[in-house]
């Protein structure tokens, strides 16, 4: 055989197990609607306590037979027929399809073996169900223990996936933010409360964080809204520990000002306020819940890459970027960046994008577990941004690392009180 035909070969295996892989999240979709298969899927969720311990070691064979044992007879009949289908049409490579097969086989004999409740069985081959603490946040491209948690415990009707996250990403379930409690800084500029209105629509409860006397009104209805101002990040501490998701939103643009207090107003605002919200943020994330359930958005903007035709508003922005990628290393949730394009709002009264369509992207691109969410007209950010977010994390993830305060205080010879 040629170095080509061992390469389809491959391409058959690879692709023979994805698609059995998104054979069997279609059928956990498919269970959630459809009352026959719900039946049996509903003893899969009275298996678990929110800790992953089992309610009972009966119910949990049982949830084997009838969920587990079905689910992996639909993977192996789907794996048959991808084989069947690829030796249509290339019968001289398509045994590269065994794969998915023999993967559906391991499935199958993996959940007969916990009904069978043989406790290595669990341990080995029910990985997503394992109790214990979590030591890392949901991921993003391979189902873990907190991922697959918030579909037991968050919403049953989000997260279906089992290893792969490719599923739900396209459906738009890779995050739910339905009874979420989601505070919005910069809540009464344009984009801020078109962030509002597209929360609300997705039933989450929304919470304005406003420098403005003025209660905000969204389509006539006044929304909860707290007052702060910049410098004053820790009197929000105790809000804070109570919202799932905070959405930094605030900015300012001196435009050509270069003046010093143009410089400190800049930086103030638009770089060091957010950082210190951050930081108040990240500090109340506390257990296994909040780590699962709360995350942190930073309106970045595509000026960390691209000119903004404003020097200070282009520098601030950027130093906030980095200290977002440098955060992201040690964060115990998930931080999203929004890299966001020339929209109109006070701040650029000549931009060409319209708020309520960005704000809706932002939305719709984070249900699908996108990071780094870029929302332009400029097509140079989808090229330059993927590659300066990447290679200024590894430089930062090369070139630092995370110290205790004790050993911080010590290199610099204070105290932890000064």
């Amino acid at each position: 055989m040629t170095i080509l035909d061992w390469s389809a070969i491959a391409a058959w295996a690879i692709a023979a197990i994805i698609s059995v892989e998104v054979s069997r999240d279609l059928y956990h979709v498919l269970a959630h609607v459809w009352p026959p298969l719900t039946r049996l899927h509903t003893w899969h969720h009275r298996v678990f306590r929110p800790d992953l311990t089992p309610n009972s070691a009966l119910i949990y064979r049982q949830a084997q037979w009838y969920n587990d044992v079905p689910e992996s007879c639909v993977m192996m009949a789907f794996s048959a027929a991808f084989w069947g289908l690829a030796w249509s049409l290339t019968p001289e490579v398509a045994w590269g399809c065994s794969a998915g097969v023999l993967y559906s086989l391991v499935f199958l004999l993996s959940a007969m073996a916990r009904g069978m409740g043989w406790a290595w069985a669990h341990e080995l081959t029910d990985v997503t169900h394992l109790p214990g603490p979590f030591q890392t946040p949901p991921s993003r491209w391979w189902v873990n223990r907190p991922y697959h948690w918030r579909h037991h415990f968050e919403n049953q009707n989000a997260y279906f996936c089992s290893t792969l996250t490719i599923v739900d990403q396209l459906m738009g379930t890779a995050l739910s933010l339905k009874g979420k409690t989601i505070a919005v800084t910069g809540a009464s500029g344009t984009l801020g409360q078109a962030l509002l209105r597209q929360l609300k629509a997705q039933d989450a409860k929304v919470l304005a964080l406003t420098s403005r006397e003025q209660p905000i009104n969204l389509d006539g209805q006044d929304i909860p809204s707290q007052r702060w101002q910049v410098g004053q990040e820790a009197a929000l501490a105790d809000t804070l520990a109570k919202v799932d998701i905070l959405i930094i939103n605030h900015g300012i643009n001196v435009h050509g000002d270069r003046s010093p207090d143009a410089i400190e107003q800049s930086y103030q605002v638009n770089a060091f306020s957010a950082w210190r919200l951050m930081e108040a943020f990240l500090e109340t994330v506390d257990g296994d819940r909040d780590r699962v359930r709360k995350e942190l958005w930073v309106n970045t903007s595509e000026a960390e890459v691209n000119p903004a035709f404003s020097p200070l508003y282009e520098l601030s922005k950027r130093t906030l970027g980095d200290l977002v990628t440098l955060r992201r290393l040690d964060s115990p949730c998930i931080i999203r960046k929004l890299i966001l394009g020339p929209f109109k709002s006070n701040l650029n009264p000549i931009g060409v994008m319209d708020s309520d369509r960005v704000a809706a992207k932002i939305v719709k691109r984070a249900q699908g577990d996108v990071r780094n969410i870029i929302v332009t007209i400029n097509p140079m950010t989808w090229v330059l941004h993927p590659l300066k977010e990447l290679s200024v994390s590894l430089y930062f993830r090369w070139l630092t690392r995370t110290s205790p305060v004790g050993e911080i205080c010590a290199n610099q010879d204070i105290s932890p009180e000064s």
